[in-house]
């Protein structure tokens, strides 16, 4: 570069219009463009806690124990167990708990477990309360009475795969978490055989939920009623909210201006429905896998929508990947999108990975609750309730009943 400015002035005047050209950024620093950033959203990204949802798993994790119990105590005779079984039947089931710990557990719990001396052989045995037995017969006649929204549902999960059919096993593990009845191979999809049927895998040994007619009225995503919502209510262009999905990043979220045109970008990008065979499609193409990708978080905020509490684990939505063309990856993949899911490892000491749909909570709390989830919460409001409560309860029942013996005997005077 030295030598051609030194030999300028021998040169041609063309050929010192190109030379100036060339030599201009490294001769004038100041006007040379910097490197722009860029306005993709990036693949990897750290995860930013939500201590609102976080917290709320706390809770769920003492619940899970507490419906580990219920399950114990009831399948016992007379639905009562010798606390000193407690540790033995406790290690069995793999809770966790150290020696003497289940005894302790269920001390903390007053409105749920109730332990009382046996009036003849003089040992401690726990059952459960009178609270805890209501609120499971609540939850029983909740998941029952919605059987017709149960099928509904089933239906909707069906029709998002691509073969039309879903293994049977991987429903069973979820079953909670789709308000479905412990029947619901009988209730749910053998008693509704105008909409389902089970058939035997070709190579396994597997049944499959196979869909026998795609109605179109349930073609319709969770997602396109939100997008009307914001529509009518707020008067956002049609253009941006058309193929956009509600986001709102968790506090401590850092939006850069690149990000921001990223997500913004992102929003406007065109995908195929979750409900759609896409079996025929040419994928090859730049633009049809960023499609791809979006119609994937499609998939997933579809398959939240469909849940009762609007939350279920990673593992089991892994469950479905094949089926529903997701990507392998799911963590990272759903750590892409913190502003419309939330994913918390809290609740049972890391190894599970809960994912939330934010948009369906506030404060804590569904937007939208349902009879299910109703009676659900009544089990935590049981779990969180102070044990100094249920003294000062047990405390006036003794009073009234010596109050009743003392009406009794004036009456018999």
């Amino acid at each position: 570069m030295k030598s051609l400015l030194r030999n300028a002035t021998t040169l041609t005047p063309n050929t010192k219009l190109i030379a100036a050209k060339l030599l201009l950024p490294l001769t004038n620093p100041t006007l040379t463009k910097p490197f722009s950033q860029s306005t993709t959203i990036p693949t990897k990204q750290d995860r930013v806690r939500d201590h609102g949802f976080d917290n709320y798993m706390e809770v769920e994790k003492k619940i899970r124990k507490v419906v580990k119990f219920h399950s114990l105590i009831l399948s016992q005779p007379q639905h009562t167990i010798p606390i000193s079984l407690l540790d033995t039947l406790a290690r069995r089931l793999g809770l966790g708990f150290k020696q003497h710990e289940p005894g302790a557990f269920l001390l903390k719990f007053p409105h749920v477990f109730e332990v009382y001396e046996h009036p003849v052989q003089r040992i401690l045995y726990c059952r459960l309360t009178r609270k805890a037995l209501d609120q499971i017969r609540g939850e029983q006649e909740a998941v029952l009475s919605q059987i017709p929204d149960a099928v509904t549902r089933l239906r909707k999960l069906v029709m998002m795969s691509n073969t039309g059919r879903i293994r049977l096993e991987h429903v069973r593990i979820a079953r909670t978490e789709f308000g479905l009845p412990e029947d619901f191979e009988y209730s749910v999809i053998l008693k509704h055989p105008e909409f389902f049927r089970l058939v035997d895998g070709e190579e396994t040994r597997d049944k499959y939920i196979e869909i026998v007619d795609r109605e179109e009225s349930l073609s319709h995503c969770a997602i396109e009623r939100v997008r009307e919502l914001e529509y009518r209510t707020k008067g956002i262009d049609a253009e941006d909210v058309r193929f956009s999905f509600l986001v709102n990043f968790p506090p401590g979220f850092k939006i850069s201006k690149y990000f921001r045109i990223a997500v913004w970008k992102w929003q406007r990008l065109p995908y195929w429905s979750p409900y759609e065979d896409i079996s025929n499609y040419d994928l090859r193409s730049l633009e049809a896998q960023k499609r791809l990708e979006k119609r994937a978080v499609a998939c997933i905020h579809e398959l939240l929508s469909l849940t009762v509490e609007k939350k279920i684990t990673l593992e089991r939505i892994a469950h479905f990947r094949n089926v529903m063309c997701l990507p392998k990856r799911l963590k990272e993949f759903l750590l892409q999108h913190q502003g419309i899911f939330y994913i918390s490892t809290r609740g049972n000491y890391g190894k599970l990975h809960t994912v939330f749909l934010r948009e369906a909570y506030k404060r804590g709390e569904l937007v939208e609750p349902n009879e299910v989830y109703l009676a659900r919460r009544r089990l935590a409001e049981l779990v969180l309730m102070s044990p100094r409560k249920a003294k000062v309860d047990g405390e006036l029942v003794r009073y009234r009943n010596g109050f009743d013996d003392d009406d009794d005997e004036d009456d018999s005077e």
